[in-house]
This record gives C-alpha cells, structure tokens and sequence, in this order.
C-alpha cells in the first residue's frame, strides 16, 4: 500500500454531532453519554466505575499486593493477615507479608494534532474528545492499581510531558494537562515517539491513542524502537465512523483539517476505492504490529470504552 493515507481521510469533513439518551451503570461505557459529561474527571471515574460494575471479578484484585512471606505474629497485627491453614497444620501463629511496589510503570501518549477534531454528524465525540476520555479513565484506572502513569502530548512535536508517578494526586496532573490542549498542526509521530523511547528508561506500558495520520513506515519505527528497549505496547487506532465508512452521497468540498487543502469531488465517484484504501491501510498496521508483537486495537468513536479498557488489563495481566 502507499507510505501515506489519502488526505481526503485525514480528519477532512465536508463543508455541511449529537448524542442520544441512554441507561444507568455500564451506559458510561457509553460514548454518547459520556460526550454529555462536561467534566474530565467525571468522565473518567464514571467510565471507570461502569467498566467495573459489568466485569464478573474486579481488576483490582491482586494488582497491587504480592505475597511476599510468612512472619511470627505480634500483638496488634490485624486478625485477616492470619495464614489460618498454616495454624490449622502446625498450631503456629504466622501473618501473611506482602510486598507493596508499584507493578506496572506506564506511559499514555495522546495525539493532538489537526486530524484529532475531526467528528462526523453519526460521532458523538471528535476523535481528540474520545482520546482525552479514555486516557483519563486509564489514568484513573491505573493509579487506583497504584501503578504509576505519565502522560506525553504531542503533534508535529512534543507539547507536554508529565513524568510517571503512582500517588493519587498525580490524577489532577494528568486530567490537567489532557484539557488544556486543543488540537493543533500537522500529525508526526515518528520524532514524538522516538523522543518518548530514549527519555524512559525502565521497562513498562506504552499505550498510544492516535488516528496514526502519518507515514505507517515512520509511526511503526517508533513503535520498534520501544519494542527494542523492552516496553510493551498497546496501540489504540481510533478513527470517526465516517472516515471508515466514507457514507456521503452528495456533491461535497472536503477540508483538510491539517493543512486546510480543499477538495471538491463526487463522492460516489470515490467511495469504493477509497474503502479499499482505507482497508489496506487499517489491515497494513494491523499485520505489523502483529509482526512486532504490539496489541493493535482498531476503535471508532462509537466503540464503548469497555472495549478499550478490557485491551489494557489483559496487557496488563500479561505483565505480571
């Protein structure tokens, strides 16, 4: 396929949003109605605890506590530590130790650039919209596990990068940060990426949220590059239903949102090529990523965040 992917996909939308109604609990997982909440956090602790509520065991279980050994018990240490089948085989009073360490170092890298805004009439979130909201809610997730998460905002280049720290006030930074920033310029990975690579230095978790706008043979390099140094990587593709679909009919200008480039067409005349393309292109990172043994999760903004967040905690269990 070619090194590039068609402009006219690149976040374009012609020159012509809306949520509907939903339930309680899991509807948080919801795009529509978390595109109804005004607040980051809000977003966040809601999709959060709705991903909880429907999951059979809770996630939190044994992220982050390790049995670690046996030790005499002493006066004053809770009962519930007691090692009871120890006691029932030996008629020894031993409390189970733990090791508390954070399990799990990882870094979201969220995509602002131009093609990030775009939202179709059918999305009930722009691109950029449902990027920040699911950052957040692993942020969220991730810290409630006390493993630590640092955030990296990027577009043509670096914007802001918050360091990883496991401490529960850490969520207010990175909730911050992911709101200040609008999108903006042109998508280029491959320097944010290879930037990102050689600043961290212990192994972890690279999650990365982008409509990967860019040269696949630039955005898979960087991906490599952390694969060398030993990180695994989730690989969150997220585009608007339109852009896959291509669903217009009438006569339409498309912009640009990037470069502002102007294309009047027939969309007929270019729906089904431009499907095969985009097929190509979708399946072209999907069977690299593969290659190089990075999870490679294809989302649109109607995708519910369970899906998402379901891809995360079974990377997450596989590091343990």
């Amino acid at each position: 396929m070619s090194a590039s992917f068609p402009r006219a996909g690149s976040g374009a939308q012609p020159e012509r949003g809306v949520a509907r109604g939903s339930a309680e609990g899991r509807a948080f997982l919801d795009p529509e109605v978390v595109a109804r909440l005004a607040h980051l956090d809000v977003r966040a602790r809601l999709v959060v605890e709705g991903f909880i509520a429907g999951m059979h065991r809770s996630p939190f279980h044994g992220f982050s506590v390790e049995f670690s050994e046996h030790r005499p018990y002493m006066p004053g240490d809770p009962l519930k530590n007691l090692d009871w089948k120890v006691w029932a085989r030996s008629d020894r009073y031993l409390v189970k130790q733990y090791s508390e360490e954070t399990n799990l170092r990882c870094h979201v890298l969220v995509d602002l650039s131009g093609s990030m805004g775009f939202k179709s009439p059918r999305a009930a979130m722009s691109k950029i919209e449902y990027a920040q909201s699911l950052a957040a809610a692993l942020a969220y997730l991730m810290l409630h596990q006390q493993d630590a998460v640092g955030l990296l905002l990027f577009a043509d280049r670096p914007l802001r990068y918050v360091p990883a720290r496991a401490v529960r006030s850490h969520l207010d930074v990175i909730l911050k940060s992911l709101a200040e920033l609008a999108p903006q310029g042109r998508t280029r990975l491959g320097p944010a990426l290879h930037e990102l690579a050689e600043r961290i230095k212990r192994r972890g978790l690279v999650v990365l949220c982008s409509d990967l706008m860019d040269k696949p043979a630039d955005v898979l390099s960087g991906l490599q590059h952390f694969r060398h140094r030993h990180h695994e990587v989730v690989l969150f593709h997220i585009l608007d239903p339109d852009e896959i679909e291509f669903p217009y009919t009438d006569s339409a200008t498309f912009v640009d949102l990037e470069s502002g480039e102007r294309l009047t067409t027939e969309p007929w005349e270019i729906a089904r090529r431009y499907r095969e393309r985009i097929a190509a292109w979708t399946d072209h990172y999907r069977r690299s990523c593969r290659e190089h043994r990075i999870d490679y999760v294809a989302l649109d903004t109607r995708t519910p965040f369970d899906r998402a967040l379901l891809a995360y905690l079974e990377k997450r269990a596989r590091l343990m």
